[in-house]
């Protein structure tokens, strides 16, 4: 597909989509709906070809999501059930599930693998306020590790930070020092923004930084992709039809034992001037992270583009039939 096209087709599915996702390569697409199933497909330009149906959750699957392919052909889904399935393919066979995650008590509303360099480290966050992390170990089991109140009121999103450390190929030596960055991001129910860094000498993760500003539930949460650049991007959007763009300038220094440092301070600037017309579901950086996609409750897909100026300028719209003006 170039740049300008746009791929439809039948999913197959009969109820809501709530999640799409693409495999490392781009090549295998996996779809999830209300009607508990997950879809795979196969993605080659304009054409698609329907793989297989994944049927195990017993209600609405919120999100899927693929491993680095260093861990094999590993398929990650959550579901309104209160589970998470970990999905393996076997040649000749298909996918089947290798772990069933049933220690949270409500939906599983969000998912996310960590950054391949960490390890097989999957992050799911629920509606019974808890973050759990599922850690595939090297005695070949599943270790969960439970974080409690994390958003008292639920968790909907989270995002992993890129692993580089912000500025790591900007300052001669940086990137050879710098050692690898252990924080995500969450979002609830409790309008806010908080995020996680692991400490060395407790062994979990805890909250270093609360970001405040929605007025409503917070939707999604995602960090944009860094190349080792000199700043730190994470966008959020919420029930309150805002879409936030939070930047830090640099990460800060860790104290000799080990633990985080002070954290440098996040500056918030509104995405649009304008709050959008509906409530902003999703936002999903590029490859390249350098353009925003935001998806809402009005059907429509924008992009957006940061200018030299800093201000942010919509480029693009897609609507609910697939057209871009």
């Amino acid at each position: 597909m170039t740049d300008g096209d746009t791929l439809q087709f039948d999913t197959q599915h009969e109820d809501m989509i709530h999640d799409a996702q693409f495999d490392y390569y781009g090549k295998r697409l996996a779809t999830c709906s209300s009607d508990g199933t997950i879809h795979l497909f196969e993605v080659d330009g304009q054409q698609q070809k329907f793989v297989e149906t994944l049927k195990e959750h017993s209600g609405p699957v919120w999100q899927v999501a693929w491993a680095h392919p260093k861990y094999g052909s590993v398929l990650a889904s959550c579901s309104y059930d209160g589970t998470v399935l970990i999905w393996k393919e076997t040649p000749g066979s298909g996918f089947s599930v290798i772990k069933k995650h049933d220690k949270h008590q409500a939906s599983v509303n969000a998912i996310a693998w960590a950054p391949h360099e960490l390890g097989p480290i999957l992050l799911c966050g629920s509606s019974d306020g808890r973050l759990s992390l599922l850690t595939f170990t090297e005695e070949s089991v599943w270790d969960a590790q439970m974080i409690r109140n994390a958003h008292t009121t639920g968790v909907n999103a989270v995002s992993w930070a890129p692993v580089i450390a912000v500025g790591a190929f900007t300052q001669p030596g940086a990137a050879q020092k710098a050692s690898l960055v252990k924080q995500f991001a969450s979002g609830g129910c409790d309008n806010n923004v908080k995020i996680w860094a692991y400490s060395d000498s407790k062994k979990t993760y805890e909250v270093i930084q609360t970001l405040e500003g929605h007025s409503d539930w917070v939707r999604d949460v995602a960090y944009a992709p860094n190349i080792g650049l000199p700043r730190t991007y994470l966008a959020t959007c919420s029930q309150d039809k805002n879409v936030f763009i939070w930047t830090q300038d640099s990460q800060a220094e860790r104290s000799s034992s080990g633990s985080q440092g002070t954290p440098a301070e996040w500056t918030r600037s509104q995405l649009s001037s304008t709050p959008f017309s509906d409530v902003v579901w999703r936002v999903s950086w590029s490859m390249s992270g350098n353009v925003l996609a935001v998806s809402g409750g009005d059907n429509k897909i924008t992009l957006w583009k940061e200018n030299l100026k800093g201000e942010w300028e919509r480029i693009s719209e897609v609507n609910e039939n697939g057209q871009r003006t």
